[in-house]
């Protein structure tokens, strides 16, 4: 139910953005707190559908599969649930939940279940991001949720908010939004303080903002405002715009459509680019070398190419898929640091696929990560 809370947010223009995040709060999705129901996915839906035929691409991060397990057991939720118990309920709710959203879409949508651990990994986090883009090109919508069946940590408070800021990083989204059943953000609770001012736009989630926000969520769900003020500062760290708006609302719902928010704006200190190659630059590097060809330094300078293995000649140290490593270039003049990034490939299996075609990579290893040792994406220049 929505409550009125004067003085209401005004709409803002929204700015472009090619990939996004779409975060669903169990609120949202869930029938008074027992089942599912599809009365505000249908409009958060048809958002999707319509960023999609602009061009754009969409993963959606929902929660909503304990309320689903509850709806088949016809039980109301309860405080101080077991673990074991909210997992089984997990467990019988995903293909409830999965199914609730392929209802609304003329694509295949694909669940994908995530743990914190997984994220943590460096080489699960490559396989994770890797999944998620192929799905992407793919044309299918990715669902995300948490891999609550399996989990035991990660059932705690919020744990979605925090999960759609570290996917939206993971596939290099240009915003987050973030779905939940009140307006925006305001100086206090105004569900019980009827003095709480709308904050249309955040500047920087200073520790006065923290402090503004409450730690209560919704019946149905595990998250407060607390962990959406958590999520967006992961996302401004990630050089990602946050924009948190009121599903409920279908008037907040059109206006994302037609390029406007009705809500609140939370905008990163630089931008994901910026961001992004902060991070290459500043992550140590243990003991990696890639050494490479002119060929290949000069196409990665000029042309902002990816690193293929047909412009290596060699690797150096004992690294593995997902580490930082640095790129040399080694000719008649010395060695020349050039460049530095994420591997695609370990060093024992660069040494094996060097001065080969990326389409011989899976007949010399029996597999294959893709065409690239390092992605562009994930190189900076030096």
């Amino acid at each position: 139910m929505t409550h009125a809370t004067p003085p209401s947010f005004t709409e803002q223009p929204l700015p472009a953005w090619r990939r996004a995040v779409l975060k669903v709060g169990s609120s949202l999705l869930a029938a008074d707190g027992e089942g599912l129901s599809p009365r505000h996915a249908l409009n958060l839906a048809q958002f999707v559908s319509s960023s999609i035929a602009a061009g754009r691409e969409v993963v959606i991060v929902s929660s909503g599969a304990v309320a689903a397990g509850r709806g088949l057991l016809h039980r109301k939720p309860q405080s101080g649930t077991a673990m074991a118990e909210r997992q089984a309920l997990a467990a019988l709710g995903q293909a409830q939940l999965i199914g609730l959203w392929q209802r609304f879409f003329d694509r295949p949508v694909a669940q994908v279940l995530l743990t914190h651990d997984d994220l943590r990994n460096r080489r699960r986090y490559l396989n994770a991001r890797a999944t998620l883009q192929a799905l992407l090109s793919l044309g299918a919508l990715p669902i995300v949720n948490e891999n609550d069946t399996v989990s035991v940590d990660e059932l705690k408070l919020g744990d979605n908010d925090n999960l759609a800021a570290v996917v939206a990083a993971l596939v290099d989204a240009d915003a987050l939004f973030i779905a939940t059943d009140i307006d925006g953000f305001y100086s206090a609770n105004p569900r019980t303080n009827p003095a709480a001012e709308p904050i249309l736009d955040v500047e920087a989630l200073t520790p006065e903002f923290h402090a503004m926000a409450g730690d209560a969520g919704s019946g149905a769900g595990t998250g407060g405002m607390r962990t959406k003020l958590e999520a967006a500062a992961k996302a401004a760290a990630a050089g990602i715009e946050t924009f948190l708006f009121n599903g409920t609302r279908a008037d907040a719902v059109t206006a994302l459509t037609r390029g406007h928010l009705l809500g609140t704006r939370f905008r990163p200190a630089q931008n994901r680019l910026a961001a992004r190659k902060y991070w290459l630059r500043s992550v140590p590097v243990e003991a990696g070398v890639i050494v490479v060809d002119a060929g290949a330094a000069g196409a990665m300078a000029g042309k902002g190419a990816s690193l293929l293995p047909g412009g290596v000649t060699t690797a150096e140290g004992d690294f593995r898929r997902g580490d930082m490593v640095e790129v040399v270039l080694r000719d008649d003049a010395g060695d020349r640091r050039i460049a530095r990034g994420v591997s695609q490939y370990s060093a024992v299996d660069i040494r094996r696929i060097a001065r080969r075609h990326s389409r011989e990579i899976e007949g010399i290893l029996g597999y294959t990560y893709g065409e690239n040792v390092v992605h562009r994406d994930d190189l900076v220049l030096l």
